[in-house]
Order: C-alpha cells, then sequence, then structure tokens
C-alpha cells in the first residue's frame, strides 16, 4: 500500500514518519507540510519525495497518515478520503461533533479504510487486557488516571499551540476513553466535569453497562507524579491495565497492519473514525460542563 504523510511537527518526526519507513507493508511514498522546508527535511531523512501540493499527493498514493493538529486533520482527512484515500489518523480525530461527523460521512461515502491512533489499543499486552475485561464483564466501577508533564517541562516538544489551546481534556482524554469505553460500554452521559489545577479536569462517567468510571486528566502533573493507571473493580475482582512501556513507533507499525486488515476485508477497525467521532461527542459534552454549562441530562 502507497501511504502519504501528513505532517511535520514533532509527532510526525518522532513516530509516523519511522513506523512509516519500517513497515513492511507500506511503501512511504512521500510527506506534505505547511511548512515546505520541513517536508523537504523528514523526506530527505527517510528517504521519500516532500510534495508541495497536498492533492498532488493523494493523487499518488492509497492511503495518508495524518500527524496535524486536530482542526487541520479533519478538514484534510475529508479531503484524503474524497480522494479515495484509507486514513490513518491521529486521536482525536477533530475538536467539534461537525467536524468529526464530516470525517465519518466521508469515509463512509468513499467506502475507504480508517483507524485511529489511540496509542494503547495498539499495545499487544493492553489490547488483550481490555478484550479479556470486556468478556469478563459485570464491572462496578473504574477509576483512570493520565497524568503528563508536557507543560510542566520546559520547552517540552509536544506543547503544541493546539495542545496549549485544548489541554489535557483533548490530548489524553481519548486515551482513557479508548480503553473504558470497550470495557464498560459507551458513555450515557457525563455526569460531572470538574477542573483542577492549571489544565487538569476530573469526569465522572455513566456508562450503559451500569458502571461509573471517574478520570483525572492532566498535561502539568509533577514529572515524577507522571503515568497512566486504569483500575476496575466489579465481580471478578480488581484489575489494573498493564504497563505499556514499547514506543509510539512500533504501535503505529501495528496500526498500519490494522489499516492493511480493514482495507483489504472491509471489516471496520473498532478504532476507525466512527469510534473517533463518539469519543469527540463525551469530550465536547464534558468540555460543555466545564465552561459552566448546564447538564443536559
Amino acid at each position: 500500500m502507497r501511504i502519504g504523510l501528513l505532517g511535520t511537527g514533532p509527532w510526525a518526526t518522532a513516530a509516523h514518519a519511522p513506523a512509516l519507513q519500517e513497515h513492511p507493508d507500506l511503501d512511504f511514498t512521500g510527506v506534505w507540510g505547511r511548512r515546505p522546508e520541513a517536508a523537504g527535511e523528514l523526506a530527505e531523512r527517510h528517504g521519500t519525495r516532500a510534495y508541495a501540493d497536498v492533492d498532488a499527493l493523494l493523487a499518488d498514493v492509497d492511503a495518508v497518515a495524518v500527524a496535524l493538529p486536530p482542526s487541520v486533520q479533519a478538514d484534510l482527512a475529508v479531503r484524503a478520503a474524497r480522494a479515495g484515500c484509507h486514513l490513518l489518523l491521529d486521536k482525536p480525530v477533530a475538536t467539534t461533533v461537525g467536524q468529526a461527523r464530516a470525517v465519518v460521512d466521508a469515509v463512509r461515502a468513499a467506502r475507504v479504510a480508517s483507524v485511529v491512533f489511540f496509542t494503547t489499543r495498539f499495545v499487544p499486552g493492553s489490547a488483550a487486557w481490555i478484550d479479556e475485561q470486556a468478556k469478563a464483564g459485570d464491572w462496578f466501577t473504574a477509576r483512570a488516571q493520565w497524568l503528563g508533564a508536557v507543560f510542566s517541562d520546559d520547552g517540552h516538544p509536544f506543547a503544541t499551540p493546539w495542545r496549549r489551546e485544548k489541554g489535557a481534556l483533548w490530548d489524553v482524554g481519548p486515551h482513557a476513553l479508548s480503553v473504558l469505553l470497550p470495557v464498560l460500554g459507551d458513555v450515557r452521559r457525563v455526569a460531572a466535569a470538574v477542573p483542577g489545577p492549571l489544565d487538569t479536569v476530573q469526569l465522572v462517567l455513566d456508562h450503559e453497562g451500569g458502571a461509573s468510571s471517574t478520570l483525572t486528566l492532566s498535561l502539568t502533573a509533577p514529572p515524577a507524579a507522571c503515568g497512566a493507571e486504569v483500575e476496575l473493580r466489579g465481580a471478578s475482582g480488581v484489575t489494573h491495565l498493564p504497563d505499556g512501556s514499547e514506543g509510539a513507533v512500533a504501535s503505529l507499525r501495528r496500526a498500519g497492519d490494522a489499516l492493511l486488515a480493514a482495507a483489504r476485508t472491509g471489516t471496520p477497525h473498532p478504532c476507525d473514525a466512527a469510534f473517533g467521532l463518539r469519543v469527540t461527542e463525551i469530550l465536547v459534552e464534558a468540555e460543555h460542563l466545564l465552561s459552566g454549562g448546564a447538564d443536559t441530562d
């Protein structure tokens, strides 16, 4: 499968480009970026071509991987789907329901495959644990903490403008939801959303399966306090998400495998654009409550 990369920032450089270059069944065809000089440098580093025109790249490939801010990603994903390209997207798909729904509509209309890269879902040990707990069922409650130090670490490469604007809710919130939803069921409502220190937020979710969950999300945690943790409690006892310590490049290669399989079989992947839309809907509901909006339930 010929695949192009849209984006030249820290995430594209550190994860996407190496994963695409190393994947044995993907032909890393080219790079497009909003900064042509950065696209040229990244393409040269990985032995591929820089494109000045995004539509020219879309015409030359079967798929695209996107490593861009969500609002930019959504519009280009629609454009790529309409050009017949399969989509390897980053989370969140978008930060508005309208944009996320437009991506889903374009994917369905073009009958292309889509995979959204929720990192934990592509780590073998974590993915197996999620499947096992979903089958076990009968969970009473869950607690998730996703704490990073992006904003407490001076000069952190991922302290990008969109993360500074949207904070932990939108950056690490999707990771937590990608674990909780397949285990506890969809979210019936965001029961509470409370701001904490700086960009920290705390959520209480009511799930269709009858369980509740609490989430603590932050990008301004002290470095010594950082980490991701999920605990489930129910009839089966207590269990914790295993440590997923492998790098993003290996996980992205598996996401590439998932895209190839979805394109080949026509069977949607569980982390497709429609799942990305649902995550966006939940986060928009939480954001509404955080901004002082009333619970609409």
